[in-house]
């Protein structure tokens, strides 16, 4: 009973979504809550629901305290000259900019941290989109797939669990897998490539301002932290193909805006708004490179102390939500010493905050009810007895194919602490090592990253204005794709 109420309060939550029937937050909420009264455990839903809140709390302070953090670093101009590079790279190329997003993320999840990857993917690329015409679940895709890829380093999560659970070695698991997760990677910038061929077919090709074929220069076109910040919405009307409109606040004066041009013929058409003055009322605004709160001379600060804050969280000398609040807030005393500007920049943010933690509080029902009802722990149990006994000597194969679905439905702890324990042991008894096990329980990750249960994912649609229920219908085919690709890989290479 537990088995069938779990999936389809699962399924219930997920249709609701992708029909946009309902808010993700109220579904979060309010779906969990109706199949706990199902279950019959209506008097305890109480204690599930404060569990969960305990349980993500940390998630939630960490999630609050890194968007204060790496907005204030892209305020101050940190980032502008890895923009400006990928940027020059993109030029107004669909195609380009597509596989920049890939690459940008790519090179931004080494950090291991989901959150901060889409802050600093969507804030680079977003007014690319936006001017462009671009597909904005395009981005949003592609950014959670490539993290997805790289979410598997060992100071990310997935592989530290696996270790941990079936007491081996992370660089064990983690070093034989880089070949197929090399090949994952590049399957991710060959899908970048071809959507980005789909969207230049859709919009033409198009130039910026004064440029020819080959420009001497491309202008510098990023999103102000306030842009992206005041315009976040998780439940906002922005549609697929970016075409909403969101009001935008600014926190320093922008320069007018040029339209981009098109040079090439194509069945859609570039973003209206691009072309007009109130285009930075839709939540695009191009970046005064002279903007007031660019601090030049405390660039080598900012720098060394990001590179301090992502060391400590790699050594783990601190909880990382402490290390996230102690770096905001001398960041903050650092780079704008009089309190009127740190409000101005906390304020700045705040919409931003309030609709992520938001959204993590909120999930924290679904996952307290999922797991205090036993629900969680009955579909695991399912899905492991319905593997057929001659399927034991392939037990890893059978472990990367359930990573798929698992670690969609559960999070990374339930999966990692609760079923993998019990496929190892599976796998054992037909003479399957543990390390191979734990490699195939990798291989889902790409799809994990798009999960309604990681809380990043909420960063990622929020600051790029897209439904998730959109994001979810786009990037789920891709992603799951993308997680079967490095599971053939890990078989061709025999290192599953």
């Amino acid at each position: 009973m537990l088995t069938f109420l779990g999936f389809a309060m699962i399924a219930t939550f997920l249709v609701l979504i992708m029909m946009k029937r309902i808010s993700p937050i109220a579904a979060l909420v309010l779906i969990p809550a109706l199949f706990c009264v199902f279950a019959g455990k209506s008097a305890h839903l109480g204690d599930y629901v404060i569990d969960g809140v305990g349980k993500l709390a940390p998630t939630a302070a960490m999630l609050m305290f890194a968007i204060v953090y790496f907005g204030v670093m892209i305020d101050v101009g940190l980032f502008d000259p890895i923009v400006r590079g990928i940027l020059r790279f993109c030029k107004a190329d669909p195609v380009r900019v597509v596989v920049g997003t890939a690459v940008l993320a790519a090179i931004v999840s080494l950090d291991g941290d989901g959150s901060t990857t889409f802050m600093i993917t969507v804030s680079a690329m977003y007014p690319l989109y936006k001017r462009l015409g671009l597909s904005l679940v395009v981005m949003t895709g592609v950014a959670a797939t490539a993290n997805g890829v790289m979410n598997t380093l060992p100071w990310g999560g997935p592989t530290a669990r696996a270790a941990t659970a079936l007491k081996v070695d992370a660089s064990d698991i983690f070093v034989p897998m880089i070949p197929a997760l090399a090949v994952g990677l590049l399957f991710v910038f060959g899908l970048a490539y071809v959507l980005g061929l789909k969207e230049r077919r859709r919009v033409g090709t198009l130039v910026m301002p004064g440029e020819t074929a080959e420009p001497a220069q491309e202008p510098l076109l990023v999103a102000t932290a306030a842009a992206t910040a005041t315009a976040t919405s998780t439940t906002g009307s922005a549609t697929a193909t970016g075409s909403a409109d969101a009001k935008a606040g600014s926190a320093a004066p922008a320069k007018p805006s040029v339209p981009a041009s098109r040079t090439g013929g194509g069945s859609g058409s570039a973003d209206e708004s691009a072309s007009d003055p109130a285009a930075h009322e839709d939540g695009f605004q191009g970046l005064d490179p002279h903007r007031a709160t660019l601090r030049p001379r405390l660039y080598w600060f900012n720098a060394g102390l990001t590179v301090a804050l992502l060391t400590a969280m790699i050594t783990e000398l601190l909880p990382i939500p402490v290390l996230f609040l102690l770096a905001a807030a001398l960041a903050l005393t650092v780079n704008f010493p009089h309190m009127p500007d740190q409000k101005a920049r906390i304020a700045a943010h705040a919409d931003n905050v309030l609709n992520v933690a938001g959204m993590v509080f909120a999930a924290a029902v679904f996952t307290g009810v999922l797991s205090g009802t036993g629900m969680v722990k009955h579909m695991a149990d399912w899905l492991v007895g319905v593997v057929p006994e001659g399927m034991g000597p392939h037990m890893a194969l059978v472990t990367g194919l359930l990573s798929l679905p698992l670690t969609y439905f559960m999070s990374n702890d339930g999966f990692y602490f609760g079923v993998l324990p019990v496929l190892a042991e599976a796998g054992a008894a037909h003479g399957v090592s543990p390390l191979e096990i734990a490699r195939a329980s990798l291989v889902g990750q790409a799809l994990h990253m798009s999960s309604p249960l990681v809380p990043a994912v909420y960063v990622l649609v929020g600051m790029a204005k897209v439904e998730f229920g959109d994001h979810t219908r786009f990037t789920v085919k891709w992603a799951a794709l993308t997680s079967l690709v490095v599971l053939g890989a890990g078989m061709l290479f025999g290192i599953i």
